[in-house]
């Protein structure tokens, strides 16, 4: 039985790869662009920085060290110059192939973070496998700048597998769904009309504005934002404000809500406050052709028709009146049903000649009397 030589068991030490196969090496030397492995075998292996990784502004030297272990995928047994070639980015992508099929398969929940935002959706990485997420996806409602989302992580599901053409589809949006749906009933499990609650502004338009409740939408419409008037919601509200709206009515998934809260009501008490006959100071809050408005304090607004501003003919309020100017009027009519005040300065003016109309006869009076006096007494001196 022959010996065997050095160099043959030697070379008998050393394991055989074949290409494709998973091996550990060892770093034992490494530069900004390769790094050098000790794999057990009898050539060493070269791992490149575009098979470690797809950003090709990563130093190797930043993120590898002599004696780091890795586990690397062969790409090529010889390269030409009796050196292994390795790939540590495809072993991972092989690894991230597998795991989004069990995610796929099992509808698992991922989470990774946003690495790019496209004109038509977000790309996240799943242990080195790109996962596209379309914009219609990627919330539950519609999204205008998807920049928000970079760098953050998010939860997606996928809802296509298709390793073949690379194509790994993501989907956000029937989670967010999910969750509002639970939350939507847990919500209506709780509330009911004449509570209280808190909110968060979510989308304002000329007729009001959306609040979510948490898992519901409530609409606060423009004539329950305030006792007084609002002209514009978009003035007085702003998205993302938090508002303790009260919930007015609830009609199946519908909520009506108010800021209109009754321990607020400027309206109570006001039948004695502003009773017929009562003369009152208010600003014009707004006008109208046929009269102006005529704020009494905050909550409660008056009408002065046209035909009461004076009491000559006057054709539209503006050619006399001014937004803020104030006016003093007499109250003609409360209407307690529809919280409706009517004023008028004619009726006031006219009450003010008559009382000076009054008050000069009763001074002409008192004049005629007084020198009726006087010549009595004169005329009982004479006869003395």
């Amino acid at each position: 039985m022959s010996e065997q030589t050095f160099e043959q068991m030697l070379n008998e030490s050393f394991k055989t790869i074949h290409t494709g196969e998973a091996v550990e090496g060892s770093v034992i030397d490494v530069k900004p662009d390769e790094a050098i492995l000790n794999i057990g075998c009898k050539s060493d292996g070269v791992l490149s920085r575009s098979e470690y990784t797809n950003d090709s502004s990563v130093d190797l030297t930043e993120v590898l060290k002599i004696g780091d272990k890795l586990e690397v995928k062969v790409l090529k047994t010889n390269d030409g110059e009796g050196q292994v070639v390795l790939s540590y980015k495809r072993l991972a992508a092989d690894r991230g192939n597998k795991r989004i099929e069990e995610a796929y398969n099992n509808r698992e929940v991922l989470k990774a973070k946003v690495t790019q935002v496209l004109s038509g959706g977000l790309s996240v990485v799943v242990e080195e496998v790109r996962v596209f997420i379309p914009a219609s996806l990627v919330s539950d409602t519609y999204e205008r700048d998807l920049n928000k989302y970079l760098d953050q992580e998010i939860e997606f599901v996928i809802t296509e597998y298709n390793p073949h053409r690379r194509r790994y589809i993501g989907d956000r949006k029937q989670l967010l769904l999910a969750k509002r749906a639970e939350m939507q009933k847990k919500l209506f499990e709780t509330i009911k009309p004449g509570d209280t609650v808190e909110g968060t502004v979510k989308n304002i338009t000329d007729f009001g504005a959306f609040v979510d409740l948490g898992g519901a939408d409530g609409l606060l419409h423009i004539s329950e934002m305030s006792w007084g008037r609002v002209e514009n919601p978009k003035k007085v509200f702003k998205v993302g404000e938090k508002l303790k709206v009260l919930i007015k009515d609830i009609q199946g998934t519908k909520i009506a809500l108010s800021l209109k809260f009754p321990e607020q009501n400027p309206w109570a008490g006001a039948a004695e406050k502003y009773a017929v006959g009562t003369v009152v100071t208010g600003k014009v809050a707004r006008m109208t052709d046929f009269g102006a408005f005529v704020e009494l304090e905050p909550g409660i607004d008056a009408l002065l028709h046209v035909s009461q501003i004076a009491r000559e003919h006057i054709e539209k309020p503006s050619d006399v009146l001014k937004t803020g100017q104030e006016v003093t009027a007499k109250i003609v009519d409360f209407n307690e049903d529809s919280n409706k005040i009517s004023l008028s300065v004619k009726a006031l003016l006219i009450e003010q000649e008559r009382a000076r109309r009054a008050e000069e006869r009763a001074r002409d009076n008192a004049d005629v009397v007084s020198v009726d006096i006087e010549a009595y007494a004169a005329q009982n001196q004479d006869e003395e």
